[in-house]
């Protein structure tokens, strides 16, 4: 997987904020106006993937798990 990086500055658009993806990432991720994304924030940065059912299932379910362990993990960890 090639890894490159990109500067791209926040906009104000209406009352939030946003950004404009470059025509590099908008090929990369294979999308055009009006698809979906999704994006997670892990250790490394932010991932950002199109739309994906599964991707968002196992997220959600691990979001779940940690909420509901949170206390067991928080003693594995020590």
């Amino acid at each position: 997987m090639k890894v490159s990086k990109t500067k791209t500055r926040v906009r104000k658009i209406g009352n939030s904020l946003g950004i404009v993806l470059s025509k590099e990432l908008i090929d990369q991720l294979n999308v055009q106006e009006g698809d979906e994304l999704f994006w997670v924030v892990t250790p490394d940065g932010v991932h950002l993937t199109p739309d994906d059912s599964d991707f968002e299932a196992v997220v959600l379910s691990n979001r779940d798990y940690i909420r509901r362990h949170r206390n067991a993990l928080e003693d594995l960890a020590e």
